[in-house]
């Protein structure tokens, strides 16, 4: 490993600048806005694939929709219409409590009283009284005030920020702060912090339960995914409208600050992580915002619209007992957001998420310490596939890099269903894809280069597929001549001469690549190499340039399917009007020198020795024994689930050492038991042959004859026989038969 890695030290070294830029981001020294929307992808992604999708009915929201503006008249109300709302909600359908996500700042000024006002001054006393009676029945405002004395009611508002405090309005009355100035004084908080506020009427927000603001913050996407539990005005600090109403759900009176052991997340943290309420752990981010816990798209909670209310013919089994939120829906009052689950969310339903979330104890948590754990899985992550991705193949470098990315998501998906954390996942992700990315591309414009070498050295030999499979091993190829054992295969087409002489030299050479082109294309298929076309003949070797253990059945399949290809080729000879074609292969296993060969003037890579000169003998035999294929001892085997046909013990030209020489029958498990039957036969009448028991063997062969006459191995043994019945070969004699032609 340790010399791959040399060998790939510039893919290593690409890959953890890779990861340096990752751990920066994560380690917040830089923080890349690419990555941050992937993670905001990621966590949309999450959330939207485990989302419970079921209604909760404990939160009701009354609409402010299209309908209740139709029936009801353009927002706003009448502080009248209000007052009735509480009472029908409360009266009538015995609500347990009602927020509103609208806010009431200024007062209302369609009722007529503040021309009631102007005239006292100029009025008779007995008009005056009169006056005086009617403006407590026209004060609006004082009748939704009283619609809400006793009664559990949390009105809503606004905080203005910073950027725009030129403008910031301080109008209406802030509820009391939850915690007051000072409180966090040291801690290092980073609250968010208005400049101004939008709040309710003295009299309204006097006669109400609590309030709270109703602020959403989008993240850098413009998508609502946080709110912010706690503002920071004038050094206090107010809860958000969710949080107000779940504590009074709760009956908690106060909040409480949760703080991390300071091992968690380095001594010189001291960020707020939690707000607890009760029981209940609220988690915050560094800026006290709160993940929204969506159970789905709008319709996740009861909607009743607020006409039907008004009118008293809402279905009161929706809303008994039921905590209420108010709020509009209605597309021209511009409270919808866009949030990860859909792109137009009304704003009222996102505090409904949270008020049961934060009543479940069901908020996802995002800690700061998760920094620490992200940095580390990083580095891990990181270093893992700066080693093994350049010592791994393609193919095996892309399953590591899937497994990786599976289990990443896989733990990740686990954190966040059973620990309900939100662990960073895009940062690691691209980490990991951009390492392997970058390996592949690497790797692709190297092993090209290599590649295109290798196609220079060996294109005209071997087959595309052996060039690729050659650049995934180059230590296994040289050009350096070294000895191999191998297989040769030589094929030469019959009475070649007198083919071309009987056609035109243009349909001689449309013949030849006719014929050549699907020879060579078996040849390929089957792992072999081409060494050289010589006329009409055609040789080719096994076991190199890649080292080949099943070089001999590879080519001995090669040899047989040559015999198919050519079968299939003569109906389309014939039809172009050229002869049959017919071949002989010989094919021969054994030890050759193989390498770049030549002289200074032209080299070829090819194949030489005895073992090749006998493969071309062997070919040559083909037709003297009338057979299409004939392998040596050493091939056959080498392939010992072929069944073969022994042909004879022969001494060829050129050598002195006999060879026993075989014609291929196919798989054995493929040949019929006819052919078997007839190779019992035939091997009796070979070892009565070999025995010198003539008159039984020519028997016996003759008997063969008539069985299979187009067979010339018979008709060869019966006139041995003759022959030696007249010259009777000596005593000693081993049954060889010398050839004395090639």
């Amino acid at each position: 490993m340790l010399e791959q890695l040399q060998r790939h030290w510039p893919r290593a070294a690409g890959s953890l600048v890779i990861l340096a830029f990752f751990v920066a981001h994560a380690a917040q020294f830089h923080r890349w806005d690419f990555v941050e929307r992937m993670e905001s992808i990621a966590y949309d992604a999450r959330l939207l694939f485990t989302m419970p999708e079921t209604v909760d009915d404990r939160i009701v929201i009354v609409d402010i929709d299209e309908k209740s503006l139709q029936s009801e008249g353009r927002w706003p109300w009448s502080r009248a219409k209000m007052a009735k709302l509480m009472d029908r909600l409360f009266g009538q359908y015995e609500v347990a409590l009602v927020g509103f996500d609208v806010v009431f700042a200024e007062p209302e000024e369609v009722s007529g009283l503040q021309v009631l006002e102007a005239l006292r001054a100029d009025v008779p006393s007995e008009v005056a009284g009169r006056i005086e009676t009617l403006r407590s029945s026209l004060d609006h405002d004082a009748a939704f005030a009283r619609s809400m004395e006793s009664r559990p009611v949390i009105l809503g508002y606004f905080f203005t920020d910073p950027d725009e405090a030129a403008q910031a309005p301080r109008i209406g009355m802030l509820p009391p702060p939850v915690f007051v100035a000072g409180q966090f004084a040291g801690r290092g908080i980073d609250f968010l912090k208005a400049a101004g506020y939008g709040a309710n009427l003295p009299a309204l927000q006097g006669n109400a339960l609590g309030a709270g603001h109703f602020l959403t913050t989008p993240d850098g996407d413009g998508v609502v995914r946080r709110v912010p539990m706690l503002y920071e005005f004038e050094g206090s600090y107010y809860e958000s409208l969710s949080l107000a109403v779940a504590r009074h759900i709760l009956g908690v009176d106060r909040l409480r600050p949760g703080y991390p052991p300071e091992s968690r997340a380095g001594k010189n943290y001291s960020g707020m992580e939690w707000i607890e309420v009760g029981d209940r752990k609220v988690p915050v981010d560094r800026h006290v915002r709160t993940l929204i816990p969506f159970r789905g798209k709008q319709g996740s909670f009861p909607y009743v619209s607020a006409t039907d209310v008004l009118q008293g013919s809402a279905d009161a089994s929706v809303l008994r007992g039921r905590v209420v939120l108010v709020g509009p829906t209605a597309k021209g009052l511009f409270d919808l957001r866009a949030t990860p689950v859909q792109p137009n969310y009304p704003g009222v339903e996102v505090h409904a998420n949270l008020i049961a979330g934060i009543v479940d104890d069901n908020i996802k948590q995002n800690p700061a310490y998760t920094l620490g754990a992200e940095v580390v899985l990083l580095v891990i992550s990181g270093l893992i596939m700066a080693i093994v991705l350049p010592i791994l193949s393609p193919l095996w470098a892309t399953g590591a890099t899937l497994l990786l990315l599976a289990g990443m998501i896989g733990v990740n998906l686990y954190i966040w269903e059973s620990g309900n954390f939100v662990f960073p996942l895009a940062s690691g992700l691209l980490a990991v894809l951009a390492m392997f990315l970058f390996n592949m591309t690497y790797g692709y414009f190297f092993e090209q280069r290599g590649k295109r070498q290798l196609a220079g050295l060996f294109g005209q030999y071997v087959p595309p597929e052996l060039v690729d499979e050659m650049s995934d091993h180059p230590e296994q190829i040289s050009m350096v001549s070294e000895s191999r054992e191998m297989t040769v295969l030589f094929s030469d087409v019959r009475g070649f001469t007198t083919i071309s002489e009987g056609l035109e030299p243009r349909e001689l050479s449309e013949l030849m690549n006719a014929f050549l082109t699907p020879m060579t294309k078996v040849i390929h298929q089957h792992r072999g190499t081409i060494d050289k076309y010589m006329g009409d003949a055609i040789m080719a070797f096994w076991g190199a340039p890649l080292h080949d253990p099943d070089h001999a059945r590879h080519a001995l399949e090669a040899a047989l399917e040559m015999i198919v290809q050519l079968d299939n080729l003569q109906a389309d000879f014939r039809d172009r009007g050229w002869p049959e074609i017919h071949i002989g292969v010989g094919l021969n296993s054994g030890s050759m020198s193989v390498g770049n060969m030549g002289s200074e003037f032209r080299m070829a890579y090819t194949v030489l020795g005895d073992a090749v000169n006998l493969g071309s003998r062997l070919e040559g035999l083909t037709k003297q024994y009338g057979v299409q294929v004939i392998v040596n001892e050493t091939t056959a085997a080498a392939v010992p689930d072929y069944l073969y046909r022994e042909l004879d013990r022969v001494r060829v030209k050129g050598k002195d050492v006999p060879v026993t020489i075989f014609e291929p029958l196919g798989p054995r498990d493929a040949v019929d038991k006819a052919a078997r039957d007839e190779l019992k036969v035939y091997r009796e009448a070979l070892r009565l042959y070999r025995a010198q028991n003539w008159d039984i063997a020519e028997i016996q062969f003759l008997n063969l004859q008539q069985r299979a006459p187009e067979r010339l191995l018979y008709q060869i043994y019966a006139e041995r026989i003759a022959h030696y019945r007249e010259s009777p070969p000596p005593a000693d004699w081993d049954g060889v038969f010398t050839h004395m032609t090639k």
